[in-house]
């Protein structure tokens, strides 16, 4: 494609759309509602907690709404069409201004998608944040995110439970009981 007039929004560019969370057009309410019953649900205590709930209520979402998928797809695909169709595709490098005649075709075949594309046109500037590999790509960082979080937490309350024991005022320090060693064999 020779010319392109489309800017992506920084949301999209940097990951604001991560494609495990809520995707441009989805009913954010109903993805609230859902998020406010998990956590009458569970009952989250503290940060990590609410962080599990969150995480729980994005994957049930996009489990919920994958068909958000296909649509982006069919839309990137049409849009696709009428830009070959309409925007003459003449190899030119990056020094060379873009003929107006080219100019005038992409804002063209832009207004066509827009209007043919309707309130799908959303999922055209998305790109490859609106796809599975792209999904399976966020999830599986955050597995790994997940995964450190988990070694960390288990690592935080072992020192807890050391400390706990090791601070333990019900027994004198004199007192505390000893492990027997093994019998010695006769």
């Amino acid at each position: 494609m020779a010319v392109r007039v489309k800017k992506s929004s920084p949301a999209l560019k940097h990951g604001g759309y991560s494609a495990t969370g809520l995707l441009p057009g989805e009913d954010r309410a109903a993805f609230e509602k859902l998020h406010l019953e998990l956590r009458a649900e569970y009952r989250p205590d503290g940060p990590l907690e609410e962080d599990t709930v969150g995480d729980i209520a994005r994957l049930l979402w996009r489990k919920q709404n994958l068909q958000t998928f296909r649509i982006a797809d069919t839309a990137r695909k049409r849009y696709l069409a009428i830009l070959s169709e309409m925007v003459p595709s003449t190899p030119r490098d990056d020094c060379t201004p873009p003929d107006p005649a080219e100019v005038e075709a992409a804002r063209d075949a832009e207004a066509r998608a827009r209007k043919e594309l309707g309130e799908y046109y959303k999922f055209v500037g998305m790109w490859e944040r609106a796809t599975p590999v792209q999904m399976l790509a966020d999830l599986d960082v955050e597995e790994r995110l997940d995964a450190k979080i988990d070694k960390l937490f288990r690592r935080l309350m072992m020192l807890k439970t050391f400390k706990s024991l090791s601070s333990s005022k019900s027994l004198p320090s004199g007192d505390l009981p000893r492990i027997s060693g093994p019998k010695e064999a006769a």
